[in-house]
Order: structure tokens, then sequence, then C-alpha cells
């Protein structure tokens, strides 16, 4: 950050120092020279952390939060008359759990069986379409604030200690609504920090997810856009598009020449599409600070967002049981954990495989210092501040991809994420297909297309990865099943064993009709469904929701020769 930006004198006002006795005092931190250096600390810091003084914030705040549960109806539930005294005797003592394990206490009028009373209540999607409810107490919330804010300031910068983000900025958020976490922490973030939002809160959260991102680019024409917030395909898709649209829809574009700052916007995109000799791209008309990503392919479409929108997506990880649990440094590499909001264990993969087979069995978990790079885990969390979750099997499996990042100097393990745990397509034991990998596999054919969903069919007691795909409109199909079988080969090793080795081609594809997923969107939304299962799911989809799709306009499959 430059010296005395305006928005470091906001965020002193709000920052809350350690107090004494917190984990976070016997943390030597370097010499603080400035207002600048304090805030950095504050949101950045433990970027700073040792294993060793990241396991010791870890341990503090674990026993902290055990006190807490331990006085609850469900604590005494889950953890039994005994409250462990350290982290060992946790491990050995309280058992893993999922969501179903916290009901009825988590149903809506039972709030005095939590440890701490709720602030604010978040929503998720769940399995088989159901609706995940999760409490956030005030001390947790405002730690899901400040891990927000941390991602802001690394988004925004290019080295340690640095960054560009300034009192005013204006930021688009293309998320979901409230009460889903992401429209609860973009609400909250609108209002605690001196960022302005491009979309007045009281407009959005109204607003279809669809509507709110088409009146969002719209109204970002008359304001401009400092930081982006939005789903990585959804910046592909609008980058793709654009090229169609400042073409064919010259009219469409024209209305906006009715206010002074879109006519600026349109005829600078205009001259500097024209010097570049190529279309107008949605970097021209918003030239950004920082673009905050999210999606399984933020990854995998890094380069188009950059050749689209001009700068390189930022990419955080965060669930709505546990927040925002890791982030990029200014390296964009691996991610960090961030040790203030949750208690972390991992789940090896070989452990994760036998309680997939096994029910009753207990897998054994690992802590950060015993992870080893190149390995997948299962992610088990244990919240902080009050929150209700201990010992929670997220279904997240992350791969740790370094134990440090040599470039940003930060010693502590760089994690990616991979897939939910419940995605994966096992094909003849030889191969666990992930969404990541088959939407790798996709763009790598470079086709354009909607959407997809893939899953597990058995035909004639074989098994069959068959995929269903809209195509972008005038994208030819023609040997595309050939082709994306070739790209999985390269992709995925355990693929290209088992086509190998079997000496078969497991891959279908069913090229659906242009508007097939559109028409899925619109239906379940005119049936009330929630913004979640508007969307087929990708991975694993039901008999139900395939034949939908068909009936909505299916081909003939191509079939791998």
């Amino acid at each position: 950050m430059r010296s005395g930006p305006k928005i470091i004198r906001r965020l002193t006002n709000l920052f809350v120092f350690p107090e004494k006795g917190s984990p976070l005092q016997s943390i030597k931190y370097p010499m603080v020279k400035s207002e600048y250096d304090r805030v950095w600390r504050k949101y950045c810091g433990f970027l700073d952390l040792t294993l060793q003084q990241f396991m010791s914030i870890q341990e503090s705040l674990l026993l902290q939060q055990l006190e807490k549960v331990a006085r609850c109806p469900l604590g005494r539930r889950l953890m039994g008359n005994k409250t462990p005294m350290s982290v060992e005797e946790y491990r050995n003592l309280v058992p893993l759990t999922t969501y179903e394990d916290y009901f009825p206490e988590l149903e809506p009028g039972n709030e005095q069986a939590l440890p701490e009373e709720p602030h604010v209540w978040a929503s998720t999607s769940g399995a088989a379409g159901g609706c995940r409810r999760v409490p956030y107490t005030l001390e947790a919330y405002n730690r899901a604030l400040d891990n927000l804010m941390s991602a802001f300031i690394l988004a925004c910068s290019k080295q340690r200690g640095q960054s560009s983000l300034m009192e005013g900025d204006r930021v688009l958020y293309n998320v979901a609504p409230a009460p889903y976490l992401s429209g609860v922490l973009a609400s909250g973030a609108s209002r605690t920090f001196n960022l302005r939002p491009v979309m007045p809160l009281d407009m959005h959260d109204g607003m279809d997810f669809k509507e709110k991102i088409t009146r969002g680019f719209e109204m970002s024409l008359r304001t401009g856009v400092d930081i982006l917030v939005a789903m990585t395909s959804v910046l592909v898709k609008t980058g793709n598009e654009f090229n169609q649209m400042s073409g064919s829809r010259k009219g469409r574009m024209s209305k906006h020449l009715m206010h002074p700052g879109e006519l600026f916007r349109l005829l600078r995109a205009y001259l500097r599409s024209k010097l570049e000799n190529r279309g107008i791209l949605p970097k021209d008309l918003w030239p950004v600070k920082a673009i905050i990503g999210w999606g399984i392919d933020t990854s995998i479409y890094r380069d188009l967002v950059y050749k689209y929108w001009g700068a390189y997506p930022y990419e955080f990880h965060a669930c709505t049981e546990g927040g925002i649990i890791a982030v990029q440094s200014w390296s964009r590499r691996g991610m960090t954990f961030i040790p203030y909001s949750n208690f972390f264990e991992f789940i090896p993969e070989a452990e994760w495989l036998k309680s997939r087979e096994d029910v009753f069995y207990e897998p054994d978990t690992v802590l950060l210092p015993e992870v080893r790079a190149g390995e997948r885990y299962e992610l088990v969390i244990t919240n902080f501040h009050g929150m209700p979750f201990i010992r929670y099997r997220l279904g997240h499996l992350i791969r740790i991809v370094a134990l440090e990042d040599e470039e940003a100097r930060v010693y502590l393990p760089q994690m990616v994420f991979e897939t939910r745990a419940d995605d994966l397509i096992d094909i003849a034991g030889f191969t666990r297909i992930s969404e990541k990998t088959v939407t790798q596999a996709i763009a790598n054919t470079g086709v354009d297309y909607e959407d997809w969903s893939i899953r597990k069919e058995i035909r004639q007691g074989k098994p069959t990865l068959h995929l269903y795909i809209e195509l972008g409109n005038g994208c030819q199909p023609a040997d595309l099943a050939s082709v994306l079988h070739s790209e999985l080969m390269k992709t995925d090793p355990g693929y290209h064993d088992l086509a190998f080795m079997m000496e078969i081609e497991p891959l279908e594809v069913t090229v659906l009709r242009n508007g097939t997923f559109r028409d899925y969107y619109r239906e379940r939304q005119e049936n009330g469904s929630e913004l979640a299962q508007r969307r087929p799911p990708r991975m694993n989809a039901s008999e139900a929701v395939i034949e939908e799709l068909l009936s909505l306009g299916g081909r003939q499959p191509v079939i791998v020769a």
C-alpha cells in the first residue's frame, strides 16, 4: 500500500489489537513502523507465522472453544460430560461428526442448545437438495469479515506489505444473496468497511442471481469497478460473449450513451479495441484492480480470465460451516490456512477411502505439521468463537501442493481445493474422476459450452462415464467424444490406465439442445426451488435430474468408437 492511503485510517479504527492473554500476544512480529504496518499485521500477519506459532494459536483457541461447547446441551451430547484438556485428549475422546449429528439443535427455535446465541443464520445447499442452516455468533461473524478483508488486501497486493486497496474503492459483488454466506458477508463488508458496493444493498438482495449479474454489469458502466467478486465461470462466459455483444447488439449498447460516465467508458473501450485491432473486451470497459474469483474451475481458466478482464483471478477457499478457511498470498500460488476461525485436522486419502467403503469405520486424522506435499486429504474443522461444529467432516478433498511458498516467503503448508468428497466418480477401481478433472479436459478441447453434467452409468454390465453437455451457439459436436476421451487420457492417469489396460473406452457423450440448462433453471425458479437447486449437479446427478434434462431436449449420444 502506498504511504497513508485513506483506507488505512479507516481500518485502523476497526482494528481490535490482541488483548492481554490472547494467543496472538505470544507472537513476535517485525517492528511496527506505521499505521499501515499495523493494518497489514492485523489482516495479513498470519502469513508471517511459523508452523509452531500457527499450531500454538490453534491449540489456544481450541481450548477456549471447548470450554464454551462443554456448557451447552449440544456439546454435552457430542462430547460427553468430560471437557478435553488438550488437543490429543480432544482427538481421542470426541468422534468425527457430520451435519446430521447436529439435529435437533440446529432446527429453528432451538438456539438455547447452542454454545452461544446466533447473531445471523447462513444457509447453504445440502445433500439430496436439502438446505443446511448455520448459526454465526457475533464474534464469528466479525472474524469472517476480517478474513474477507484479508482477501481484499491480498487480492490487491503484489508483494508483502503493499496493497493498492483504497478507501472508497467500488466493489461489484456477483454473489448469491443472503442468507447464503456470500451474500451475508458482502452485505456486512459494505456496512463495516468503507468500500462502496456498485449495487445498493437494498436492491440486490431481492434479485434473482442471474438478474443480479446482468444488472450489476449494467450499473458498472456508469460507476466503474475497482474490485470484482464473481464466479469464474461467469467471468469466462461474459468474456466469450463480449465480442458478439459489442458487434451484434449495437442498438442495445447505444442506450448507455445517455449518461456521461457510460459514454466515456464506451468510447474509451471502443478506441482501445480499435488500436489493438480486436473487438471490445470486458477489460476495456472495466479496468479493475483485482478480481476475486471462486469455483473449482478458477485455476483452469486463469489465463482466459486475464485475457478478457486484464487481471488474474485471486482465490480463497470458504464454506458456510467454516467461513473463509484459506487464502492466496500475493504470489497467487497455493492457499494458506487462516488460524483464527477453525481448528484443522486432515483425513489422509487412504483413511477416507476406508471410511467410504465402511460407514462404521472411524478414520484417523493428522494435524497440519504432519501433512505431506502432493497428498490429498479430507478437511475436518472445529469452529472457534462459539460456533457449533466440532470435528466436523466438511467433505472437501484438498491437496497439499507444497509445505511452504518460497516465492512469498510463507513457511506454512499450501493447499488447493480438489473436489467435494461425494462428487468423485469411481470407475472400475482404476480412477476417481473429479469435477476439476472433467473441467480441465473440456477446457483442453477448446469447445464452447453452456454447462454440463456427468455421471457413472452401467451399460450391459459395464461402467460408462456419461457426459451430458450443452454446446455454445454455432459449436459443432463432430468428434467431441473422441477428442474428450483423448484429453481425459492426458489429464487423469487412472483414466489412462483404465482405457489402456482394460481395452475399453468408457466415455459416452450426449449433446443437449441449446437452451436446455436455461430452461431447467427457469422451471426450477418458477417452482420455487432454492438458488442452489436451480442448476443440475455437475457430478453424479440423479436419474430424475438426467431425465428432466433429456425431456427438455436431448439428442442421440455421440459414442467413442
